[in-house]
């Protein structure tokens, strides 16, 4: 079996949705695992995969409690009058150390937090997290040129090799 060798807590097994505009727009200085408070028909949609996390952002309350915001989780094929509002703020699950430490340091200059993926660990959705630091446009473009060169230099490696 191919899937045998990973673990279970792997954040590549099961992955529902990731942020790759994230990687694009911040410098991440740290990320953190967390969990997610959804309801029944958001748990059923999202393990479908109808889950978007381009424009979200987490937010710290003045009562130390993280939350999701702007994530949109579409309603459900199959619920009924009970199904979920698409962009509520949905709370995240974080050790309140975790919480006052990260609220310490986006009261710092030009830091923020994104959700970077959201995926599965045993059944349970969990989301990615990360401290991030806006890049400017020359970052950016220093970021495109790396990527640029490290796949010439693969490609050139890769055509030596097979002569």
């Amino acid at each position: 079996m191919a899937g045998k060798n990973k673990k279970k807590t792997d954040p590549g097994a099961g992955v529902l949705a990731t942020n790759r505009k994230a990687l694009h727009d911040f410098h991440i200085l740290e990320k953190i695992e967390a969990g997610i408070v959804l309801s029944g028909t958001e748990v059923k949609s999202v393990k479908q995969g109808h889950i978007s996390i381009q424009e979200g952002y987490v937010q710290v309350d003045e009562h130390m409690e993280a939350y999701l915001v702007g994530c949109t989780i579409q309603p459900y094929d199959h619920g009924n009058i009970f199904n979920h509002t698409q962009t509520r703020d949905r709370k995240l699950l974080l050790h309140r150390k975790e919480i006052v430490r990260l609220y310490g340091k986006i009261r710092e200059k030009g830091l923020t937090i994104v959700p970077l993926k959201v995926y599965l660990v045993r059944g349970k959705v969990k989301i990615r997290i990360g401290l991030a630091k806006g890049k400017n446009v020359i970052d950016k473009r220093e970021t495109l040129k790396k990527r640029e060169s490290d796949r010439d230099s693969q490609r050139a490696m890769r055509n030596f090799n097979h002569r």
